[in-house]
């Protein structure tokens, strides 16, 4: 472990993660803390929203009483942020597959995607910082080690790796409304496919781009039924990006 100072102040969830928080002194000792708090809040988001999560409600499942959660969370919005540091434990020893750095950057890319999609609450979590768990930095280090052998400044590398994260974040989220919205308009009858609302409203010597996008084939080479086509089209454009930047120095 890296010697500290004095002078690193950590937020309290992190003091909390890295086992440098004193416990408290109320509530049970016993039986009770932050990792078995810390899950029974991601369940209850998964099975009822991110809304759903309070202090009294993960108390209630875990059988305390809230002053109980205390001892081991400060508050709300600590235990979100232990929440959002959590979503990365499921990762395990998972390793990115692959012969290649683009090969392996792609398996971690989509590993990341499929992480917030089996837990899409964290696409509503207050983001001030990057996680900072022990498990959150590894996964970090898995995509540094994907990169390894592409001659680019270490800067460089991790911002490809933000820019990536970002973007599996956002897809997660679009995907999820653009899905809940049309499981709301089949039972209200209400259209929201985009294509065909450009279709309906559009005028084509207005808009004559989006007449014609919305009119075209999709391509052939399109896989069928794989719900990570799109994404993984995005991811291999920002891998381009990078790649193009490091041939020319830039």
């Amino acid at each position: 472990m890296p010697e500290s100072t004095d002078s690193v102040v950590l937020p309290p969830a992190l003091e909390a993660l890295w086992g440098r928080r004193s416990p408290g002194t109320r509530g049970p000792r016993a039986e009770l803390d932050v990792d078995r708090i810390v899950d029974a809040a991601v369940r209850i988001a998964n099975d009822e929203g991110l809304e759903a999560v309070s202090m009294a409600r993960v108390a209630k499942a875990l059988g305390f009483t809230t002053m109980s959660l205390y001892r081991h969370v400060q508050n709300k919005d600590e235990l979100l942020q232990l929440m959002w540091n959590a979503s990365a434990r499921t990762l395990g020893d998972w390793t990115p597959e692959g012969n290649t750095w683009r090969e392996r950057l792609t398996s971690w890319a989509l590993r990341q995607r499929e992480v917030v999609e089996e837990n899409i609450w964290i696409t509503r979590l207050p983001m001030s910082t990057p996680p900072l768990a022990p498990s959150s930095l590894a996964w970090v280090e898995l995509g540094l080690a994907a990169l390894d052998e592409v001659d680019a400044p270490d800067y460089v590398k991790i911002r490809v790796l933000g820019l990536i994260s970002q973007h599996g974040l956002i897809d997660a989220r679009m995907v999820h409304d653009e899905r809940k919205a049309r499981e709301a308009a089949e039972e209200t009858g209400v259209e929201t496919d985009y294509a065909t609302l450009i279709r309906e409203l559009a005028d084509p010597a207005t808009y004559p781009h989006l007449t014609r996008l919305v009119h075209s084939e999709p391509p052939a080479e399109a896989p069928a039924n794989d719900p990570h086509a799109e994404y993984l089209f995005d991811i291999g454009i920002i891998l381009d990006g990078f790649e193009a930047a490091t041939r020319s120095g830039t």
